[in-house]
């Protein structure tokens, strides 16, 4: 599984490949509410009503068919298939038998690639202006609405400018169940930036996602 800016670059990815024809789409994508919806199911992280199968086991079979689904849910889709894609590229590469790649859930990986990748995407304030004022949309979970604004809010001020270890450490310890893993998160992750062929596997996820 991937974090927030990666899973916007590997959309990114998607989005160009739409226009350059390269891909189809069977419906007419919203490219704001796609990526509303493409970071959508780690809410789960801030709302303890929440569990991993109501975000991350919804759609069915996971490939790019967005038939019949809004762009909010398309991009809630395309953020699972690109989860199960990344694991796909990261086994294929060997990447976790590099040291600390398994640390903390793979956390540390996460953040490290948000990092790498960052500068793929070149539109960061307007998608910060639409998170911290995101569309009401229908989910279908029942859950406290103010998780919803928040977890924007909070994925509007971490998106603000490339991630480094204070940026990193504001996001992780807004979500409850990182906290008490948190040095260890981030100790790992400044071990991996001294990793030259992790940092290379890493960036080659959102070249081969889609």
């Amino acid at each position: 599984m991937a974090s927030q800016i990666s899973h916007i670059i590997y959309a990114k990815k998607y989005f160009d490949q739409l226009e350059a024809g390269q891909v189809e789409s069977a419906i007419r994508i919203d490219k704001e509410e796609f990526l509303l919806g493409c970071v959508f199911p780690d809410i789960r992280r801030i709302d303890p009503k929440i569990k991993r199968r109501d975000t991350h086991l919804c759609f069915s079979p996971l490939d790019l068919n967005f038939s019949g689904l809004s762009s909010f849910q398309a991009g809630w889709k395309f953020h699972l298939y690109c989860d199960m894609r990344r694991e796909e590229i990261l086994n294929k590469y060997k990447f976790y038998e590099l040291p600390h790649t398994t640390d903390v859930y793979n956390q540390p990986a996460k953040d490290l690639e948000d990092e790498l990748v960052y500068g793929e995407y070149n539109n960061w304030e307007k998608l910060v202006n639409y998170f911290n004022n995101p569309p009401a949309v229908e989910t279908g979970l029942d859950f406290d609405p103010a998780s919803f604004f928040l977890w924007y809010a909070m994925i509007a001020r971490y998106i603000e400018k490339k991630p480094d270890d204070k940026s990193m450490r504001s996001f992780l310890v807004k979500q409850p169940g990182l906290l008490k893993d948190l040095d260890g998160i981030m100790e790992s992750v400044r071990e991996l930036r001294k990793n030259e062929k992790a940092k290379g596997i890493l960036g080659k996820v959102w070249q081969e996602v889609v």
